[in-house]
């Protein structure tokens, strides 16, 4: 399973490019997941539903099964977070991983840069960033820079600095 990572500053728009690169990667033909840091704590479960209930009585996971989709809770009870390697070894292997944020892994990653967010170039003190997606000029840049709406020259990009068959 390869891995290839969005990276930048808060504002800066990795979400937005997120969910533009993901049809353009997957419509070459290839099967990609996302793993997505959240720096502040956040719930994908609320108050009332049995799964929060079951939660909040203290179990350490709950999974939540219909149909359509399956999602596993895991509370962390004063433990560590997890690192990336160990968030990696939970999913199923896919032909692309797409991480969001974790800026300080080891991954090759594309910065998501905006002058407007008035934010220093990561690119510039960090050499897993392979390239570079903006809105506008990049001063100095030593690395390949897209412009930010052009998610099909990214996911051309991504799919052979990966070398993955598309």
């Amino acid at each position: 399973m390869k891995i290839f990572g969005l990276t930048g500053w808060s504002g800066s728009g990795k979400t937005t490019l997120a969910v533009k690169l993901l049809p353009a990667l997957i419509g070459r033909g290839l099967r990609v997941s996302t793993i997505k840091h959240a720096h502040k704590g956040f719930d994908i479960d609320h108050p009332g539903k049995d799964s929060h209930n079951h939660r909040m009585a203290g179990a350490t996971e709950v999974l939540v099964s219909s149909p359509k989709r399956w999602a596993l809770m895991h509370e962390l009870r004063d433990e560590p977070e997890p690192t990336l390697e160990e968030l990696v070894r939970k999913l199923q292997p896919v032909d692309l991983l797409l991480i969001e944020g974790f800026k300080r892994d080891r991954h090759p990653k594309l910065e998501v840069w905006r002058p407007s967010v008035g934010k220093p170039l990561i690119a510039a003190e960090d050499p897993t960033v392979v390239a570079i997606a903006s809105d506008g000029p990049v001063p100095d840049a030593r690395v390949p820079v897209f412009h930010i709406d052009d998610a099909e020259a990214m996911a051309a990009f991504v799919v052979e600095f990966c070398g993955l068959r598309a």
